[in-house]
């Protein structure tokens, strides 16, 4: 009671403030107030009537009502309207289990799940299962504005089924979510300017002249490896290359590759592997790739031998060409890849990315304060005093800030700006995310350098071997 009493406060003040309304209402319906969750819920869509989040609770809070029908029919409404809204599609596959259509409710929560992988309720999975709801047979590619969207279609019998996909009842879930056309392009990315460069150099040009790359001989494609502190931007930066170059986009998780059954995981990979083929001019991005490729001298166990095998060979495409399939690993520690990632044809082009420097931070500090009640705002000022700090870190600042500003906006029933001088306080309080990273980093620079892997980093450093 006393947070709701806290935000019907703060919305006597804004009391329009769309994630004030959800807020209130989501804790109305914690608390089983159910009208007056339906009465936030409905001047919400008044002030922003295309919002899923607040659909889909009035469609929820009409099932706990008692009008299942109705229910269905709103959250119907929703996934035609807004289909990438995974929460709709996860309510839509419980009404579904509700009335007994365990198939559509296996349907739905697969594809609530390729949209959004964190939306999985392994309890709602488990009463599908025990009510006959089984994958399907296949997948395939349903493109909605610039989203595209892997999703399981049992359905379907039309040509672009993908086989590759084609598994039994007991294999885990592919979860995969990728952006066809991604939004993110170098303009959008703030400084980084060197790595821009680098990776124009590397990856764009080549891409951008395939047919005189072709006259030389030589293949469009191939494994990049983005090395640095965590925290500084190696995600968006590969992102943004495939938006530069109008690629299709693959993020690709541990999660999504890692199985307890030996065999299970090099066949997720292989299958991402072919996904990626088809759909070329690919952007293929492995997150924290160490953890896929580690040395093989320090897996004690076949199992993780086994699928570094595997992905070499994925890489080498002994399995079937990879013409235009650009690989991007990012990784935090290089020095943990087996040896073999890095000879040509595999990670034969690595890339440092360096912490933002100061027109980046201020980029950074730019975007971090739009939409939020920050005034007095000197960025040139703040940037300067973040030395070494990530985009990660620069974060961390704004949240404590903001902390204390929300705490007395509670207190008051106000908004309290958040001030520079604030700011500043916060920038002594956290303490740069990458220095730690650079002794490790310094270390394999001297002394284990032999190929000329990591001179960035010497150079970064002002160092010289």
């Amino acid at each position: 009671m006393a947070e709701i009493d806290s935000l019907k406060q703060a919305l006597a003040v804004s009391p329009d403030n769309v994630p004030l309304l959800l807020m209130l209402g989501n804790a109305h319906m914690a608390s089983f107030q159910i009208e007056e969750a339906r009465q936030v819920f409905t001047h919400l869509l008044k002030v922003d009537p295309s919002n899923a989040e607040a659909k889909t609770c009035l469609a929820r809070l009409l099932d706990v009502s008692g009008k299942s029908s109705e229910a269905i029919l709103r959250i119907e409404q929703v996934c035609q309207e807004t289909p990438n809204y995974a929460p709709a599609w996860i309510l839509r596959a419980t009404l579904a289990l509700n009335e007994g259509e365990a198939t559509l409710a296996r349907e739905y929560f697969d594809k609530a799940v390729l949209i959004d992988p964190k939306t999985k309720d392994k309890e709602l999975l488990k009463r599908i299962e025990q009510g006959g709801g089984r994958k399907g047979p296949g997948t395939r590619i349903q493109s909605s504005g610039d989203q595209v969207g892997v999703y399981l279609d049992p359905d379907s019998d039309d040509d672009d089924i993908f086989e590759a996909f084609d598994v039994d009842d007991d294999d885990s879930d592919l979860e995969l979510e990728f952006a066809s056309r991604p939004d993110t392009n170098f303009a959008k990315v703030g400084g980084m300017e060197s790595v821009k460069e680098d990776i124009r150099m590397k990856i764009l040009y080549p891409m951008q002249n395939e047919e005189l790359f072709k006259a030389y001989g030589k293949t469009v494609g191939g494994g990049v490896l983005l090395y640095g502190p965590p925290g500084c931007g190696k995600t968006l930066i590969s992102r943004a290359t495939a938006g530069e170059i109008d690629a299709t986009f693959i993020s690709v998780g541990l999660h999504q590759i890692l199985d307890m059954y030996i065999g299970q995981s090099e066949g997720k990979l292989h299958d991402i592997f072919e996904l990626a083929r088809r759909n070329a001019p690919t952007v293929l991005f492995f997150d924290e790739v160490d953890a896929l490729a580690a040395d093989r001298k320090d897996l004690r166990g076949s199992a993780g031998r086994t699928l570094v095998n595997q992905f070499l060979s994925e890489m080498d495409g002994t399995e079937a060409h990879n013409e235009g399939v650009l690989v991007l690993g990012a990784t935090n520690a290089p020095w943990h890849l087996d040896s073999a990632f890095l000879r040509p044809g595999r990670f034969d082009r690595l890339i440092f990315v360096p912490p933002p420097d100061e027109p980046a931070k201020e980029e950074i500090i730019k975007i971090m304060a739009q939409g939020k009640p920050v005034t007095d705002l000197d960025m040139g000022g703040l940037a300067k005093k973040m030395k070494d700090f990530s985009g990660a870190d620069i974060k961390a600042v704004f949240d404590q800030a903001i902390e204390e500003s929300l705490g007395q906006a509670m207190k008051s029933g106000k908004i309290v700006p958040v001030t520079n001088k604030q700011l500043l306080n916060a920038v002594k309080n956290v303490k740069p995310s990458t220095k730690k990273w650079f002794d490790s980093a310094k270390n394999y620079a001297l002394y284990a350098n032999q190929s000329g892997f990591y001179d960035d980093v010497l150079t970064y450093l002002g160092l010289t071997k």
